[in-house]
Parts: structure tokens; C-alpha cells; sequence
């Protein structure tokens, strides 16, 4: 995948929100990571680690602290005009609550064909149509469903509304902030594998933001692991499991559960589990973020923060600490 030409490039992206009498949350704290067209970049970590607001401020729905986002060369925060309008058509978004971010006052049709009639393009009413029924067959729901409400549908035929909803106006990217995590297990495959067809089918490149690793090793390329702010590691899925070498990244690893009894008994005795307090993002201390968890962590741990290096073969790690291979 590395040999594909870079479609979004982050640098040193921070954003920080005033919490008042001079404080700041530090949510994304200079981080830098590239996604290449026709990939998926999944971006995990614990719940209040920054993913979502990562995801947002890619898309220029918060206004950045600092760094840089370019999408094809072209820095997202400073679009106006035409250039923003064939961005927000080019990048669409996939939101966690298919719920809330569905208008449970207008019919399947009118979510679907919103785009359409923003973006201009359909030429008619009847080609409106046979557009909204050519993305219901791609997302595998009936036409009969384009005249019905939200409400009347289960979680994850109402996220397949959605992803129908950010195909319309055909664009090359897309944020999957957490998009099964809403859904019930039964349909959370269901949904990636269909994600994973359409990839395949519209060349299409996602960044699939979770909390999921098991998941997220079946539809990433690559997976950047993030810690209150931080980008702790990222490399190919594949080696990342196989050869974590962040503490961090190894003791989230260890946690995922095996549908084997014999086998998660032996697990549990291998867990790595960590104590300590987690810190407080708002104006955090100097050092690694993760030291007052770490059971490597020395002085030099809380005295410096370790910077994301390349450890050969594309495999990065912001450690002083790093764990055998």
C-alpha cells in the first residue's frame, strides 16, 4: 500500500479546548501520520484518547490549534469558496449514532438525496430516484425503504442508511468514527464486511476510528494506536499484532477476548494489567503520558517525551522503553 500516492497527510496536528482560567485540554497533541490511497488507517485507543476529535478536525469541523492537514496536497483549513465545496464532497463522514445523526423528520429518500441536490448531481426527479435505489442496492437494503423514517429501522440497517447517505456524493475518503460500536455483535461484521466491499468496488480510503481491536485487524491496512493525545505506535496491522512494541499497545492487545474457554483461561494468566492513575489531559505534565501506568518506566520516562521514531519496515514508536520483538 505504500507504494500508492499519499491522499492525507497530518503534521503535527494539535487541538486544545479551553476548559477556562487559563487551562487547556490537550485532546490531539502533535500528531503526524500519513494514509494512502486505497487504504485503511484504523486509529484506536481507549475511550477519551482523542480519536473522535482527530477524526473531526481532519474533516475541518474544529478548527485546528496547530499543525497541518492536507488532503491531496491542499491544506484543509485553509479552504474557502470552491475548493471547501469539493472537499466537504470529496471527504464524507460516517458517525457513531446512526441515530443522531440521521434527521428522524425527513424519509430515507430525503437523507440519501440531500447530497445529491446540494452537490447538483442528478438532472431530475427520475434520475434522483434510480440514484437513491442504485445506493439502497449497494448498501443491501430494498427500494421500499426510501419512503420510510428512521425509526422504523433496526441499528444497523439505520447505519447502512448512513454510509448510503456518504456514498451519494461519490467521494474518495471517508471517516468511520466508531461505526459499529453502536451495533449489536451479530451485525458488526455484517457491516464490515460490507465497508470492506465498497472499498474494493469505489477504490474509496477510509481512516476507521474504534475502541475494537479485534475489528479493527480485519478491515486495517495499517493501525496508529493513540493515548490521550499521542500517538503511541503505528505500523501494518499484521506486524502490529504479531509484534507490538509499545507497553501500551501490548497490554490493549492482551485484553482482547478469545471465543476459546481453554485458550482465554491461558490468556488471562498472560494479561498485562496495568495500575496507576490514568493522567488528566488537561495541561499535562512533561513526559510520556502513559509513564504513571508503565511497568517499564524510569526517570527519563517522566522527565521527556519520547518522539515517534521509525524502527525499520515503516513500524513507528514513541518509546524510550520499546518491547523485544
Amino acid at each position: 500500500m505504500s507504494e500508492a500516492p499519499v491522499l492525507l497527510q497530518v503534521s503535527h496536528l494539535k487541538k486544545y479546548f479551553e476548559t477556562g482560567s487559563g487551562h487547556w485540554l490537550k485532546a490531539v497533541d502533535d500528531i503526524s501520520f500519513a494514509i494512502h490511497q486505497g487504504e485503511t488507517l484504523g486509529l484506536v485507543g481507549e475511550s477519551g484518547c482523542g480519536k473522535t476529535t482527530c477524526g473531526r478536525t481532519i474533516m475541518g469541523m474544529y478548527q485546528k490549534t496547530g499543525g497541518l492537514v492536507c488532503y491531496q496536497g491542499q491544506d484543509v483549513h485553509a479552504l474557502k469558496g470552491r475548493a471547501l465545496f469539493s472537499f466537504r464532497k470529496d471527504a464524507q463522514m460516517i458517525f457513531q449514532d446512526p441515530y443522531a445523526s440521521l434527521d428522524p423528520r425527513m424519509t430515507v429518500s430525503d437523507i440519501i438525496g440531500e447530497g445529491l441536490d446540494v452537490h447538483h448531481l442528478v438532472k431530475n426527479r427520475q434520475d434522483r430516484t434510480a440514484r437513491i435505489y442504485e445506493l439502497l442496492d449497494m448498501v443491501e437494503l430494498n427500494h421500499e425503504h426510501a419512503n420510510r423514517f428512521i425509526h422504523e429501522f433496526s441499528g444497523g440497517q439505520r447505519q447502512r442508511i448512513g454510509i448510503a447517505r456518504a456514498l451519494a456524493v461519490n467521494p474518495s475518503f471517508l471517516v468511520l468514527d466508531e461505526p459499529i460500536s453502536a451495533l449489536d455483535v451479530s451485525i458488526q461484521a455484517q457491516v464490515v464486511n460490507l465497508l470492506k466491499k465498497l472499498q474494493q468496488e469505489q477504490g474509496l480510503t477510509y481512516l476507521f476510528i474504534a475502541h475494537d481491536l479485534a475489528m479493527v485487524k480485519h478491515i486495517s491496512d495499517r493501525v496508529a494506536v493513540m493515548y490521550l493525545g499521542k500517538l503511541v505506535e503505528i505500523t501494518r496491522s499484521g506486524e502490529l499484532y504479531a509484534h507490538p512494541r509499545h507497553p501500551y499497545t501490548a497490554a490493549l492487545l492482551s485484553a482482547i477476548p478469545i471465543p476459546d474457554p481453554d485458550v482465554q483461561a491461558r490468556r488471562e494468566q498472560e494479561r498485562i494489567k496495568l495500575s496507576g492513575e490514568v493522567l488528566s489531559p488537561i495541561d499535562p505534565p512533561p513526559g510520556c503520558r502513559f509513564a504513571g501506568r508503565c511497568p517499564y518506566a524510569t526517570d527519563l520516562c517522566h522527565e521527556k517525551t519520547p518522539e515517534l521514531t521509525n524502527q525499520g519496515d515503516g513500524h513507528w514508536v514513541a518509546c524510550f522503553h520499546q518491547l523485544d520483538r
